[in-house]
């Protein structure tokens, strides 16, 4: 029977309160919050077609649990495809908190329903889901690397080369299981303009493209510019979508082996450059080929010893995307990095067994060589890794066992392996085990850890999630880690874990109120001191507190109210270091063609260790997450202007205002004065 199109309008996601169940509570900037956005926006964008989606597809979204993915699969080889996703009602175990969470990133559609649509250039410029946009952000107090600069003992003092706007102009068309077309160029604050072509600067700094086309007969994918790999658990290909430990217990620990994506965002460090394919061999094998060549920011030394084979070598790999300032310029596109590979993946009738294996290739013109201090002596160096990994899951009644395994270029096996259990209506478990050594390097991985690299590690997750009555969920997990090797700033092998408890009581489909705490204990060298000249590992603790309360006393009408408190301290003995942030959130929707959302925060920490991270609400596409440490307060507004059917204008300013401090900011971002504010210009035009 062919599926009839969805027959209700789609309303838009609370990304903002989505973010924050999946996260509840950030407390460090590796957390890949931008990236995770951007993936939820995407599914909105191009909405996932539940008569075709694989049992990987449905994981991807992270919004179901094993038991309720079966549920549906079952139902669809009993009953047919889906006429509604309104059908979601009478499957088992959908209960209607989940269909509300669920339905805007979801379709119903026939298996093929773009033959209707014409060729694909007519589909590409009449696809209603395509924009353009561009966006503008500035400080607007002068920051000491925006001054003129002076003498110091005869030399003029460092300064940005560039001005204090940060642009970005990006467009993308796009239809789910059909294709994805998009560039974006973004200048960040303080990076010069310049036109070079053939060093991808084009004015702006940064420039971006792809192209991916999807189900085309026995070719699933086809991919070229800039994309993303996500493979098995991720031990060797995860530079998607991955969340790790939070708020959400159970469905985060595993990773979905969503294969090849298109890339369309920001960040300069997180995909591949060339091209990348999906064949259907057999009806249960598929086949992925990938090849990747682009230049990556680095530190290229000259080599001292004469008899070496190379006259360079670098001596790390920079990450963050900024050219600001003539060494961060002489950073930029170093060293030229190639990678190759593929995957192998057999999938059973019903998708209950996968199975994958995987191979990849890294290739440097330079060898990469750390510097020479003991954490170190484990770590890669060379010009070339070639890794290989098995996968697996296999889903039993309401099992899912799955993990991956796998061997670098220096003969070190790194594992992940884990279980997830429905353990009736209202329970559901999971447990993780992994192992990384320290010689195991795989340069693109992001498995489940305690690291955001994994090596060095091992360590045993626990997670448990009950609902014990209508509207109440109780979740819990409980993280015991080792490094068994010395890591920065720890002198010696050591051990840690990580606990939390979460109570959530959901009044309505369109309120929570949550209360959650966390204790994470995780070795620190301690500081020396006349008793101790020698650095010795510590155990650095911090306890945190978070009360959360998202409601909609109207329609129109959005409330949040945030509580969030932490503690911490080196080791016993030593005195508690403290932080908090009370935040009161606002929105209001007048009609269609304005929304304001407003916030005002007190916060107050003892210094840099004790500061909090605090998501806010930001124009479309965009995240603020910022570190507030010290006393002051942060407030922000943003507006949401409809000018009409195809365009949206977003405009967001911000500041903090601090007590007790003459200066903001160090270094170059140093600002005279208590205030540093922001104002941001976002417009969207809907092609």
């Amino acid at each position: 029977m062919e599926a009839k199109a969805q027959d209700f309008p789609r309303r838009p996601p609370d990304l903002d309160r989505l973010t924050q169940e999946l996260f509840a509570e950030i407390q460090s900037d590796q957390v890949p919050v931008e990236d995770i956005y951007e993936t939820l926006l995407n599914y909105y964008q191009a909405p996932l077609n539940l008569n075709i989606a694989s049992r990987e597809d449905l994981r991807a979204l992270l919004l179901l649990s094993e038991t309720q993915i079966s549920s549906l699969l079952r139902h669809r080889a009993d009953n047919g495809l889906l006429l509604s996703v309104y059908e979601l009602q009478s499957i088992e175990g959908f209960d209607l908190r989940t269909i509300a969470r669920v339905l805007p990133f979801v379709a119903v559609a026939g298996a093929d329903a773009r033959t209707a649509r014409g060729p694909l250039w007519q589909r590409i410029l009449h696809e209603d889901n395509s924009f353009l946009l561009l966006r503008h952000e500035r400080v607007l107090q002068a920051r000491q690397g925006y001054t003129p600069p002076t003498l110091y003992q005869g030399r003029p003092t460092l300064r940005y080369l560039g001005g204090p706007d940060k642009l970005a102009l990006r467009y993308r068309a796009s239809h789910s299981q059909d294709f994805s077309v998009g560039f974006s160029l973004e200048k960040d604050a303080g990076e010069p303009w310049a036109w070079q072509p053939g060093r991808g600067r084009v004015g702006f700094d940064y420039l971006s493209a792809h192209l991916v086309l999807q189900e085309r007969g026995r070719w699933k994918t086809l991919a070229l510019g800039d994309y993303q790999l996500q493979f098995g658990q991720g031990l060797l290909l995860s530079s998607g979508f991955a969340v790790g430990k939070g708020a959400e217990v159970i469905t985060t620990v595993r990773r979905a082996s969503v294969g090849v994506r298109p890339y369309a965002g920001l960040l300069e460090n997180s995909f591949f450059r060339g091209g990348a394919a999906t064949y259907q061999l057999a009806p249960r094998w598929q086949a992925t080929a990938f090849a990747s060549h682009r230049r990556v920011d680095a530190n290229l030394r000259q080599t001292q010893d004469s008899l070496a084979a190379d006259d360079e070598f670098s001596s790390g790999l920079l990450y963050t995307g900024l050219h600001r300032t003539a060494s961060e310029l002489a950073s930029r596109h170093r060293l030229a990095e190639t990678v190759g590979g593929g995957h192998l993946a057999y999938a059973s009738a019903g998708g209950d067994l996968a199975l994958g294996f995987t191979a990849v290739g890294t290739h440097y013109v330079a060898p990469l060589l750390k510097r020479p201090e003991p954490y170190n002596l484990f770590e890669f160096s060379g010009k070339n890794n070639l890794a290989l990994g098995l996968d697996y899951s296999y889903v039993w009644r309401n099992l899912l066992l799955f993990g991956e395994t796998a061997r670098t270029a220096g003969g070190a096996v790194g594992t992940v392996n884990g279980l997830l259990a429905g353990l009736g209506p209202a329970a559901d478990a999971a447990v993780l085990v992994r192992r990384y050594p320290a010689d195991f390097h795989t340069l693109y991985g992001n498995a489940f850890g305690e690291n955001y690299r994994n090596i060095n590690e091992s360590g045993v997750y626990v997670g448990l999630k009950v609902r014990p009555v209508p509207r109440w969920e109780v979740s819990a997990y409980f993280d015991q880690f080792r490094f068994p090797w010395l890591r920065y700033r720890v002198g010696a092998p050591t051990s840690g874990h990580d606990a939390l408890l979460r109570v959530a009581f959901t009044p309505s489909k369109t309120s929570i109120l949550s209360a959650q705490l966390r204790q994470r204990l995780k070795p620190r060298d301690l500081p020396t001191a006349p008793e101790r000249p020698v650095p010795l590992p510590g155990n650095y603790v911090q306890q945190s507190l978070l009360v959360y309360y998202d409601g909609a006393p109207a329609p129109a009408l959005e409330v949040r109210t945030r509580l969030q408190a932490s503690r911490l301290r080196p080791d016993d003995g030593q005195p508690w270091r403290a932080g908090y942030v009370l935040a009161q959130d606002v929105a209001y929707r007048f009609g269609r063609a304005l929304k304001l959302t407003a916030r005002y925060a007190v916060f107050d920490a003892d210094d840099y260790d004790a500061r909090q991270y605090v998501y806010e609400s930001d124009v479309w596409l965009a995240v603020s997450v910022p570190a507030l440490y010290g006393q002051g307060t942060r407030a922000y507004a943003l507006a949401e202007i409809r000018l009409g059917k195809p365009l949206t204008l977003w405009l967001r300013y911000a500041e903090t205002r601090y007590r007790h401090q003459t200066t903001v900011g160090t270094g170059l971002e140093t600002i005279e004065g208590p205030v540093r504010s922001e104002v941001k210009a976002q417009l969207r035009y809907k092609l």
